[in-house]
């Protein structure tokens, strides 16, 4: 839309416009408050990368001059930070820009603000709780909204309720009831693959069987998850950097939440132990060569500071951009000040 690209007509013309400026300022100064009262520290890493790491995602390629070699815009900030929990920072966060070379629609930007947070001796169910108050003080502060009171009115007029405590379901549990038999971490890819044609899903000739069962389950359960809920524990084999489940073979502990049908944040009790971590890095790398454009890549850097000795830790990553369609109702161009437009 015409608007999107010349915003600074659009704030003059519409004061939403001007309202969403002001609620995403209110908020962004909601969670950095939330985590300076935590004792996290804020840090800032680098946005040109020698390897793209951290999530899995097509990069952005950018070349330097001075060094005359190719350089990536970072997709996620997860390996530096890390980095610096290794370092002795136990807490810490940031907040700021990271770039995908992927699709653009409602809910995604190929530009988008991330927050990323690391605790020390914390775990994936640490971090839930820490996410579920980070969203409900900004909801608070954003809105003016008593503590356990935290219902938003959204665009179109409706309510939307993010207090009490949010509902924790099992991923292949969750499947399971979807599709009607029993599904798990052990099921046989061309399993996988006739349920997955069933319901018209594409799956690629190098997708792993956690990948498929997860198309799945975006297809099924997944999209009707309207409350605020966490999805918890997903396979290894598409989950690199997070540490394998503490009772559940074949699983790690990581879990996803979803408010209003979509995926606004993920946490992990992170991989520690730089042995399986190298092994995971290798299986990305076969993936990488059987086609997956996503896969992640060896960072030996990565795995030198994890053998410094790295202590158990929970890590968090939420889009800001998604946390105020979450609070508003509004489209992701819309919480985007200044969003990418296509030129006609």
């Amino acid at each position: 839309m015409k608007r999107h690209g010349r915003r600074e007509l659009d704030l003059i013309m519409r004061p939403a416009a001007r309202d969403m400026v002001r609620t995403r300022a209110t908020v962004v100064r909601s969670i950095r408050e939330n985590f300076y009262n935590r004792d996290y520290l804020e840090l800032e890493t680098p946005m040109l990368q020698v390897i793209h790491g951290g999530a899995a995602a097509r990069p952005f390629i950018t070349h330097m001059n001075a060094f005359d070699m190719d350089l990536y815009l970072r997709i996620a900030t997860e390996i530096y930070l890390k980095r610096a929990v290794v370092g002795g920072v136990d807490r810490v966060f940031e907040i700021n820009r990271n770039f995908r070379n992927e699709g653009v629609d409602s809910s995604h930007s190929p530009e988008f603000t991330a927050l990323e947070a690391y605790e020390a001796y914390s775990d994936y169910n640490g971090m839930a709780d820490l996410t579920r108050n980070l969203i409900q003080q900004a909801a608070r502060d954003a809105f003016n909204l008593d503590e356990g009171n935290e219902i938003v009115t959204l665009a179109d007029g409706t309510e939307y309720d993010l207090s009490g405590e949010w509902k924790k379901i099992d991923l292949y549990t969750s499947i399971s009831e979807a599709v009607g038999e029993e599904i798990t971490v052990n099921t046989p890819r061309e399993h996988l693959v006739k349920i997955a044609e069933k319901l018209d899903i594409d799956v690629d000739d190098y997708a792993v069987p956690g990948k498929i069962a997860e198309d799945i389950f975006e297809e099924t359960a997944g999209k009707d998850l309207w409350e605020p809920t966490f999805v918890y524990d997903f396979p290894e084999d598409t989950s690199p950097l997070t540490r394998y489940h503490r009772s559940k073979p074949g699983l790690t502990e990581k879990w996803d939440l979803y408010i209003r049908g979509f995926e606004t944040a993920t946490a992990y009790s992170e991989l520690a132990d730089p042995v399986v971590q190298r092994q995971r890095f290798e299986a990305q790398a076969l993936a990488a060569a059987n086609g997956d454009p996503e896969a992640m890549v060896l960072d030996e850097d990565f795995l030198v500071a994890m053998e410094q000795g790295f202590p158990p830790c929970g890590g968090m990553g939420m889009g800001i951009d998604r946390l105020l369609m979450v609070l508003t109702g509004q489209g992701i161009r819309e919480t985007i000040t200044f969003p990418i437009v296509k030129r006609v």
